[in-house]
This record gives C-alpha cells, structure tokens and sequence, in this order.
C-alpha cells in the first residue's frame, strides 16, 4: 500500500501562484509515475499532470502547459506542483495520485493510477 498526503491549497486571486506537495508514504519503492488530476463541481475528474521516477518524463494537460511544472524529489517521496499564472478556471480539488507502472492505461487516465490523496482545495478567485 501507498499513502498519499496532498498539502497547499487554499485561495488565491487570478494570475497568483500556489505550489501544492503530495507525500508518498509505505511502500513507495513501488510506484512508478506520479500524477496529478482535478476535478472541479458538476464536472469529471481530469488529468492535470504526470511524471515517471525513471528517466523523470513528464506530460501536461493542454489547459496548463507552460503555467503549471511538475516536479519530485525521490528521496522525499514527494512531488510538487507548481501553479503559475493561475485562472478561475483552475478551480477544483486537486488530487496526487500514484501507479505502479502495471497497468496499460496512458498516465492521463485515473485508471493508470493505484493510489490516491484525500485531495486538496484550490480555489481562484477572479
């Protein structure tokens, strides 16, 4: 099993930064990629962002390409994301999430994942 703590959200104003972390405890050693999904009211959950431990690849959703930057640090078993230039519609609960590296589903599905955060509230004010 993994557990999985998000921390840093809160409320901010539009064009604001917030750096959310998300700290992988148990066994770790397991995981493969790290995401992070969101899911705002009314709305499906979506991908947001991911990166893999080995070879640190990452990918982003087109909605926040070049304002939002993945990052991890192995050795905390914790990854990061950095949100820049923030919109109203960036608003929702933000989930970290962790896969093993077993399934076949793109790191863009929540199916990818095995484990998830209790998430995190943002919430951009304009």
């Amino acid at each position: 099993q993994v557990q999985l703590v998000e921390s840093g959200g809160g409320l901010v104003q539009a064009g604001d930064s917030l750096r959310l972390s998300c700290a992988a405890s148990g066994r770790t050693f397991s995981t493969y990629a790290m995401g992070w999904f969101r899911q705002a009211p009314g709305k499906e959950r979506e991908f947001v962002t991911a990166i893999t431990w080995s070879g640190g690849s990452t990918y982003y959703a087109d909605s926040v390409k070049g304002r939002f930057t993945i990052s991890g640090d192995i050795a905390k078993n914790t990854v990061y994301l950095q949100m820049n230039s923030l919109k109203p519609e960036d608003t929702a609960v933000y989930y970290c999430a962790a896969g093993s590296g077993s399934s076949t589903w793109s790191l863009r599905r929540p199916r990818a994942y095995d484990y998830w955060g209790q998430g995190t509230q943002v919430t951009v004010s304009s």
